[in-house]
């Protein structure tokens, strides 16, 4: 397109590093309902630690992007890019609330002959049913005549310092055949990894829920074979290392799976599945499988407390990690609540301490007080559940008492 300008609506964990990315090529406004969020962007600090400070500055200074909760801010572009969050709610139903109010701005800004490109994780079929109605009907426009749409599917990694957004290899696609090649060569100028241009929308919304749900099954598989070889008392991860010697075994580990993705998008694809009158068996028995694991390891630290004869009213314990991932400070979704709320269950005192993690967020989101202070106090029971290279520098034997049980869940020191 001639004189491309670009809006990107939501600036978090994957909206703000691909508009600070198209900002070195086009100008770029990026929109988002957060003032406070905004007003941290313009002062130049990502609180995601997504974005480097300094490349953010450098965006805002010499490539003259700029952040707004203005809808004004955005009315003159031509590319809306959507990546908001599509979380599931209390019943693991997908929430498209996000989505629709998205849609909703969209509608109010867009005009004839631009294009909306949807990045955030949904089911197969979502962007023209549910998304584009809600543009035509806001904007009085029509679909494929007065304006057109796409969907890259967003492929963030966050905490990932290597496979940044440029770096990872995009899919895109178009509500026509020449759109596609509009957003391909849109994306293509930017992503120095690469494009591959899915034939049609539903295909590109497919290609992306089932990455997410490979990987959740293929974790589940793991945490199965942690409980039957734990069962069985042998070593899990010795097994994975031994099997791991064969060319083609894929390299998975136990753990807990949280965070806005693995966790959630799964269920997006399983229930328009149903909707077309089919039970995904498999899908849904590995959700099932992951999300027993933080009971399961808060009680498998408690049997050996009590083997260790240690009275468990009272004990006290300490919880390594509280993000959803290792070196990350994102927290939405996480695991780790489900074994603090098990440890409490038991009567233990639990202290919980991670270094990346909002302490003011996490007691907002989680109602728990967790602390960015290793404690100096001797505890009955350490357990390390997320992975943050900190914690490799822990001696584990400066946290227990002598009879203390320490409960390495990701065999970080191996």
């Amino acid at each position: 397109m001639n004189n491309t300008k670009i809006a990107v609506i939501g600036l978090g964990y994957v909206g703000l590093p691909l508009a600070r990315l198209f900002s070195t090529q086009y100008p770029t406004v990026g929109f988002d309902i957060n003032q406070e969020r905004v007003t941290a962007l313009m002062a130049g600090h990502d609180a995601t630690l997504e974005v480097e400070d300094a490349l953010l500055q450098e965006a805002i200074a010499n490539h003259g992007f700029i952040c707004s909760s203005d809808i004004e801010a955005i009315r003159d572009c031509n590319i809306y890019i959507v990546t908001v969050p599509t979380p599931v709610d209390r019943n693991n139903a997908p929430d498209l609330t996000p989505l629709i109010k998205a849609s909703e701005t969209v509608g109010k800004v867009i005009s004839k002959g631009d294009i909306v490109i949807y990045e955030s994780t949904v089911y197969p079929g979502a962007t023209e049913e549910d998304c584009i109605p809600v543009v035509e009907r806001t904007s009085g426009l029509k679909y494929n005549v007065d304006f057109f749409a796409g969907y890259s599917p967003e492929r963030i990694n966050p905490g990932d310092k290597e496979h940044t957004v440029e770096k990872i290899k995009k899919v895109t696609s178009g509500s026509t055949p020449e759109v596609g090649e509009v957003v391909n060569s849109l994306y293509s100028s930017v992503i120095t990894a690469g494009t591959h241009l899915a034939p049609t929308i539903r295909v590109a919304e497919a290609a992306k829920v089932i990455e997410n749900s490979q990987r959740d099954i293929n974790i589940a598989f793991v945490n199965e074979l942690e409980k039957i070889f734990t069962l069985m008392g042998i070593d899990t991860h010795a097994v994975l290392d031994a099997a791991g010697t064969k060319w083609n075994f894929l390299p998975f580990k136990p753990g807990l799976v949280g965070g806005h993705c693995i966790g959630v998008d799964p269920f997006y694809l399983a229930q328009k599945a149903q909707q077309y009158g089919y039970n995904p068996e498999i899908i849904l028995a590995g959700r099932r499988m992951n999300d027993s694991m933080g009971p399961y390891v808060a009680d498998q630290l408690i049997k050996e407390m009590i083997l260790k004869g240690q009275v468990i009213l009272g004990a006290k314990v300490l919880v390594l990690g509280f993000t959803f991932k290792e070196n990350c400070p994102d927290v939405r979704n996480t695991k780790v609540i489900d074994v603090v709320n098990r440890l409490k269950e038991y009567g233990t005192e639990v202290t919980v301490y991670d270094p990346w993690a909002n302490p003011v967020e996490v007691l907002h989101e989680y109602g728990l007080e967790i602390t960015n202070v290793l404690p100096t106090d001797k505890f009955d029971g350490v357990m390390l559940v997320v992975a943050h290279d900190l914690f490799k520098k822990i001696n584990e034997q400066d946290l227990i008492d002598a009879e203390g049980v320490y409960y390495d869940l990701k065999s970080l020191k191996r």
